[in-house]
């Protein structure tokens, strides 16, 4: 593979920066640190300078780029725990309505890319206890669908204009579009370790539109959930490299007995041990990221990506934690913002045991 990154990714991760910079201060993540934490501002921003668009299709207002570019722009949403649903909304939603969907549903996610709207998908749904497939149930309804049943964790699906939804045919799964401000759609919120928007969705025979076909129902489920998988550990990472910076600098100014407590053996331990394991994620994500820029198969590649994401996760953010001592669980603190992110991205769609699994499964199946 080839760790050189490409001239887009360079770019818009170099824009997005700016723009969090400007917009994401420590008083506005204090501010934003309340439930269902969402940066309008700087969600508008990111569409107006053309973040949001770029790896859409040309034909859809964007610049055709692919994953290593979006990784990109989620390592540094991550850096400031943006709360913005660009994973949500443009990578999964937008993403899989350009590539899988018919005209209409194409400029859904035309609107999604240029900030009209929000998009979102429901991958954490109950799972039945002897299968691997959605809980949800499809119904034909004459030329459409009806669904029912129950998801969880669904994020910003208070604000978004579509959702996507696997769901149980009598063919397979299929993944469908559902419009939440049906009347037979009932969001409850649910409040998460970082205090961002999800909501238990239920549907009790609300109409759907087909996403593709039935018979691509499984592959398309396979895109999304590989690359939610993928955009969570990306915003991992970058959750993780500023919690490390922030601790670093900590280190540096904070005395105990005359001397900067970083020139204690056991601090700086800790710090070596962490910036291993974001050394590890970050090569796990890029050389996941590369396989799906290059449409080579990337499921063991994005396994080991979120088992990082969600092991270093823990490991790191306690780091960061202890290390700042009782700043460390001062909610007014920004530390407090990176541990919560970093323990919401470690455990979203499947914490490390999960993944591990699912790699011995992906290994074992080429044995």
């Amino acid at each position: 593979m080839d760790f050189t990154p490409t001239e887009a990714q360079t770019d818009l991760a170099r824009l997005t920066g700016e723009i969090c910079a400007k917009l994401v201060t420590a008083d506005r993540l204090r501010e934003l640190d309340t439930a269902g934490r969402y940066d309008e501002q700087l969600w508008k921003s990111l569409a107006e300078t053309g973040v949001l668009a770029a790896a859409l299709p040309e034909a859809l207002g964007g610049s055709d780029f692919g994953m290593l570019e979006q990784t990109a722009i989620l390592r540094e949403l991550g850096r400031v725990v943006a709360a913005v649903p660009y994973l949500w909304s443009i990578v999964v939603g937008a993403g899989a309505l350009a590539k899988f969907g018919d005209a209409d549903q194409q400029q859904l996610a035309a609107r999604a890319g240029a900030g009209e709207i929000v998009l979102t998908a429901a991958l954490a749904e109950e799972l039945r206890a002897t299968t691997a497939a959605p809980g949800i149930v499809a119904e034909p309804a004459g030329a459409a669908w009806t669904l029912t049943g129950t998801a969880t964790t669904v994020a910003y699906a208070d604000r978004a204009e579509r959702i996507l939804v696997p769901a149980i045919t009598s063919h397979g799964v299929g993944v469908f579009v559902v419009d939440p401000d049906h009347a037979s759609v009932t969001r409850t919120a649910q409040q998460v370790v970082d205090l961002s928007p999800e909501f238990v969705v239920e549907l009790a025979g609300t109409p759907a539109a087909l996403l593709g076909t039935v018979e691509s129902g499984a592959d398309i489920l396979t895109w999304l959930r590989e690359h939610a998988w993928l955009g969570l550990s990306a915003l991992q990472l970058g959750t993780l490299e500023r919690a490390l910076e922030l601790t670093a600098e900590h280190t540096r100014t904070r005395e105990q007995f005359g001397k900067p407590i970083g020139s204690f053996q056991s601090v700086a331990q800790r710090l070596s041990d962490a910036y291993i394991d974001i050394g590890g994620l970050r090569l796990t994500v890029t050389q996941a990221a590369w396989r799906l820029s290059e449409n080579l198969p990337a499921a063991e590649s994005i396994h080991i990506a979120k088992f990082w994401a969600a092991d270093a996760g823990h490991k790191v953010a306690h780091t960061v934690v202890h290390v700042h001592g009782g700043l460390g669980i001062d909610r007014d603190h920004i530390v407090h913002n990176y541990f919560t992110a970093a323990k919401h991205h470690e455990f979203a769609l499947g914490a490390a045991t999960p993944h591990l699994l699912a790699l011995g499964a992906e290994l074992a199946s080429k044995e």
